[in-house]
C-alpha cells in the first residue's frame, strides 16, 4: 500500500477509484462494484449503496428533463414524435453518466464514515 494520503471522497467519486488509495478502479463493469481494490486490496463487498444513487438520479434528472421538455414544447411546438426521439436520447446517457460518480460517492462516504464497522476500515 502506498504512503500517500487517502484521496478526498469527492475526488475518489469523480474518478470512480478506490476510496482508500485512489488508484484502483472501483467498478468492474458499468455499475458493478469490484469485490476488492486491485491496488490496495480493500474489500469493497461490504459497501452497498442500495437504491440511493438511482433515486437521486431520478429526482434530479427527471426535474431537469421535464423542465426542458416544457420549454421545448411551449417554445417550438414540435410534433409528438420529436419528444419521443429526443428525450430518451438525452435521458439515458445522462442517467448513466450521473449514476457512476454518485454510486462511487456513496461507496467513498461509507468507507469514510462507517469504516469501523467494515473490514480494513482504516480511514483517516
Amino acid at each position: 500500500m502506498s504512503l500517500r494520503p487517502a484521496p478526498t471522497w469527492w475526488r475518489a467519486a469523480l474518478a470512480c477509484r478506490c476510496p482508500r488509495c485512489g488508484e484502483g478502479r472501483l467498478f468492474a463493469g458499468l455499475l458493478t462494484v469490484r469485490a476488492r481494490c486491485a491496488a490496495c486490496g480493500l474489500d469493497l463487498r461490504a459497501h452497498d449503496t442500495g437504491d440511493g444513487p438511482a433515486v437521486l438520479v431520478i429526482f434530479v434528472l427527471a426535474s431537469v428533463v421535464v423542465g426542458l421538455a416544457f420549454v421545448v414544447e411551449f417554445r417550438f411546438s414540435p410534433p409528438l414524435w420529436v419528444h419521443a426521439v429526443l428525450w430518451p436520447v438525452v435521458t439515458i446517457p445522462a442517467a448513466v453518466l450521473m449514476m457512476r460518480p454518485l454510486k462511487a460517492a456513496l461507496v467513498a462516504l461509507q468507507f469514510r464514515y462507517r469504516a469501523s464497522e467494515m473490514e480494513g476500515g482504516d480511514a483517516p
